[in-house]
């Protein structure tokens, strides 16, 4: 299959102007493994030429142009030819079986085994829309699209547009305005609905129907975060919703967190929680609601022209979705999470070999395979970093201006960053140019590091500066409260610019020193800080005392780039961690904090010996925050500390008491999700087997609990367990790709390390092999969840090198090994400073 490449996409577009799709999807048809694919397309060739359209049929049955017949042979991979146009209009229909997918790409077929339905939905990112109909694929060919489905009876249809059941299973879904490829979107199934309506246009929020009961116990809440944001947004923006419906469809098996189709948004149905959640876990569930809303204006309305401006729609939705749930919702604290999670995520991605640009050059992104690389923290949390810090520079007031000018002068069509650019430059006298060039165009992260000195009854600020880009940022100075032991109270916050002129390299402050001082206090910009050494030692002592979330967010996350950075022994920070999360009140922080301590310095940083103290150091915070909360408060805190208590046991007959006995003394209740999570930490410990699984199963045997099951399976210490979890990710094509991902989560193990060190080598060979055949969701998830991350010696990363240098591999899964083994060189160095301590 060719991919479609840059210079394509502009000749292309300089030769035809789309008109109309109107496409006729059979879902009758072809069984279990295809459907039926009419499409007619209706376009004007400015000139005469040669041009192509995209199709990745299981059968091309027919194709014509202007009623004259194609040859269905000279289909080319996925490119049908259209040559010798002449100027003018044109019309090309194309009749194609397709194959449904396995793997949450073109058009997912699911059939969940609760009651045996069967869904679809589609997900035609980047240039999957060619496994559902003919495409001219690109996002700057925007047309107007009209469906008509035929579905079994007793389904509903769902699509960007009002559906209609028209009788026979035949549904049509309204003429969607101008719109991208990518962004169609067509879901059909037995779906249970909760319908509203709101500002005069339908609502609605569905699942499959065995999820009925979980959506309908949270519809109220899902319905209210919707309206709140939607008002919001109309407060914002002077162009109003574009679309005449609007959706919210959670799916299963779904790759993303959601996607944005306009008037049909997709969520994985994960957000359907059918087993006790935390607060911060639903705030996560709003927020994305939030920023697939945002997408509606930033991405649906206004289309990026080419990928390469990728962050054009993530880097919004990201900034809009927190700053929209903060101002509209009961989720006042998303900058905290976003600052302990988001933003980490953005750090770790800027600092490896694959980092890029947040905006990068037009020549690094050639084609469409490249241009799905930059889907990370980069696009998404260090660009809405960029955005949040220019709101910092310019004020809110400019800054909405500038987008409500972007959106009247390009509203269905696309845009580029130097649009966007151009847009907010109307809107202020600031060099917004210059701000874009060294924020946008630049890649990395910049340290600011403070030197403080004293004399004649003041103390003076100055900040180093490793890097290159201007930051306006707020400085926090705390002291300790002389009454309260461990508690801090904020002297003073003031702004500074950093770098600071030539005239005015430090700030002088009057009064003694403060015993904190805190650079980027409130979190407003994006770069690594660093704290002095008397600052060092008061947060070290009294971190929990600190009053504001944010504030203790900045430290944490310092402290993280300084593990990281081989600056601070990662014991040091599990011991920071066990005088302060006892103590800490925003789940954020804990969960942020705990996962860091678990998944990055007791699995990766430390060396082997060292981990049963390092599991030893989190039962014990685990077990503080179970007591602290036994009164009944705090109900999310204690099932943080529950989850991670399991996660971090070493001896199997406590959780095992929980799981024979159905509850943790003083609650929770074991719902589904907590015995999977024992039942998956006694399989790693060889206190379970097949029986207990097999029995775990028949209690739930939903979509999850087959998941579970196969996490479980593949985690038992046994050979040939992990033999048969091999052959079913690697030699077997059958794992859809939940179950691919479940499987591999459960294969490598830090305590079997020995009973599996036999299947490194054959790491490699292996996921490049399934890459190539699978395609980029699977190898995506290939690199990410079946890599051996536990196995970090230097032997693994010697045969990641030589496998990246010397074999030919998909991007998706080229990218994935690039950056796991760059993690796995880090944490071989991380694990040096620890000896060294």
């Amino acid at each position: 299959m060719s991919v479609l490449t840059r210079g394509e996409a502009q000749t292309r577009a300089q030769l035809l102007d789309i008109h109309r799709y109107t496409i006729s999807l059979d879902l009758t048809t072809g069984g279990e493994d295809t459907f039926d694919s009419l499409t007619v397309i209706q376009f004007t060739s400015r000139t005469a030429g040669d041009t192509f359209v995209e199709l990745k049929p299981a059968v091309l049955r027919s194709a014509t142009l202007d009623g004259q017949p194609l040859d269905p042979e000279t289909l080319d991979g996925n490119r049908l030819p259209l040559t010798g146009l002449a100027a003018g209009r044109h019309e090309l229909r194309t009749d194609a079986s397709m194959r449904y997918s396995r793997t949450g790409e073109g058009m997912h077929r699911f059939t969940d085994p609760t009651d045996g339905e069967t869904y679809l939905y589609t997900q035609l990112f980047m240039d999957d829309v060619q496994r559902v109909f003919a495409a001219f694929d690109q996002p700057d060919l925007k047309a107007v699209f009209e469906l008509n489905v035929t579905a079994p009876d007793g389904w509903t249809v769902l699509g960007n547009g009002i559906t209609e059941h028209q009788g026979h299973g035949r549904w049509t879904v309204a003429p969607t305005p101008r719109i991208s490829t990518y962004l169609v979107a067509v879901a059909a199934g037995p779906w249970h609905s909760v319908r509203t309506q709101h500002a005069g246009l339908p609502f609605g929020i569905h699942c499959r129907r065995s999820l009925a009961p979980y959506l309908d116990a949270d519809a109220d809440e899902i319905l209210d975060i919707t309206r709140q944001c939607f008002d919001r947004y109309h407060e914002k923006f002077e162009e109003p919703y574009p679309f005449d419906s609007y959706d919210q469809a959670f799916v299963p098996e779904f790759n993303a967190g959601a996607m944005e189709n306009p008037g049909l948004v997709t969520f994985r149905d994960e957000f359907i929680y059918r087993s006790a959640v935390t607060d911060t876990e639903r705030q996560t569930r709003a927020m994305v609601i939030a920023h697939e809303m945002a997408h509606m204006w930033f991405g649906d309305l206004v289309t990026l022209r080419w990928w390469d401006d990728i962050w054009l729609n993530e880097s919004f939705a990201e900034y809009m979705g927190y700053q929209t749930l903060t101002e509209a919702t009961r989720f006042t604290g998303t900058w905290v999470d976003f600052g302990i999670v988001r933003k980490s995520w953005g750090y770790d991605a800027d600092q490896r070999p694959t980092t890029h640009p947040v905006a990068p050059d037009p020549a690094a992104v050639p084609d469409t395979a490249s241009a799905m690389l930059n889907f990370d923290g980069i696009s998404y949390a260090k660009g809405a970093s960029a955005l949040r810090q220019i709101v910092a520079w310019l004020g809110e007031k400019d800054f909405l201006a500038g987008i409500n000018t972007h959106f009247a002068r390009h509203k269905f069509a696309n845009a580029t960053l130097a649009d966007f650019i151009e847009s907010l430059a109307h809107t202020t006298d600031r060099d917004v140019h210059a701000w874009a060039q060294r924020w946008l165009r630049t890649s990395g992260v910049d340290t600011l590091t403070p030197t403080i000195s004293t004399a004649d009854g003041t103390w003076t600020l100055a900040v180093d500066h490793d890097g290159g880009r201007p930051h306006r940022i707020a400085v926090g100075t705390y002291d300790k409260a002389p009454a309260e032991p461990g508690r801090l109270v904020l002297r003073e916050r003031f702004e500074l610019d950093v770098p600071q002129s030539d005239a005015d390299v430090a700030t002088t402050r009057p009064g003694r020193r403060p015993d904190l001082v805190l650079l980027n206090d409130g979190d407003l910009t994006y770069a690594k800080v660093r704290l002095d050494p008397a600052s060092w030692d008061t947060a070290v002592r009294s971190l929990s005392g600190l009053p504001d979330p944010l504030a203790r967010a900045v430290i944490w996350n310092a402290a993280r780039d300084m593990v990281r950075d081989g600056e601070l022994p990662p014991t040091a920070y599990l011991e920071a961690a066990r005088a302060h999360l006892p103590h800490e009140s925003d789940l954020a922080i804990v969960q942020g904090v705990l996962a860091f301590a678990s998944t990055q310095i007791a699995d990766r940083y430390l060396p082997h010996v060292s981990r049963p103290a390092a599991l030893a150091t989190l039962t014990a915070i685990c077990r503080d925050l179970i007591r602290r909360t036994e009164g009944g408060d705090g109900a999310g805190l204690r099932l943080t500390a529950v989850r991670h208590f399991i996660g971090s046991a070493t001896q199997p007959d406590g959780i095992q008491d929980w799981l024979t006995s159905g509850s943790v003394p003083g609650g929770p209740e074991l719902d589904p999700e907590l015995r999977w999570r024992i039942l998956h930490r006694l399989a790693v410990l060889g206190a379970a087997d097949e029986t207990a699984i097999a029995a775990e199963l028949d209690q739930d045997p939903t979509a999850t609990g087959q998941e579970g099951a196969a996490r479980c399976r593949a985690a038992l210490p046994d050979a040939t367990a992990k033999r048969e979890a091999w052959e079913r990710m690697f030699a077997s094509d059958s794992l859809s790709n939940y179950l691919f991902s479940a499987t591999a989560q459960g294969f490598w193990q830090p305590e079997q390390a020995d009973l599996v060190r036999e299947y490194v080598p054959q790491y490699y060979p292996a996921a490049v092999a399934l890459a190539a055949r699978r395609g980029p969701a699977i190898a995506e998830a290939a690199g990410r969840y079946a890599f051996p991350l536990h196995a970090a010696d230097t032997e693994s990363l010697r045969l990641g090198e030589e496998c990246l240098r010397t074999t030919e591999m998909i991007p998706a899964l080229r990218r994935k090994l690039a950056d796991q083994l760059d993690d796995l060189r880090r944490a071989l160095e991380v694990r040096g400073t620890e000896r060294r301590r």
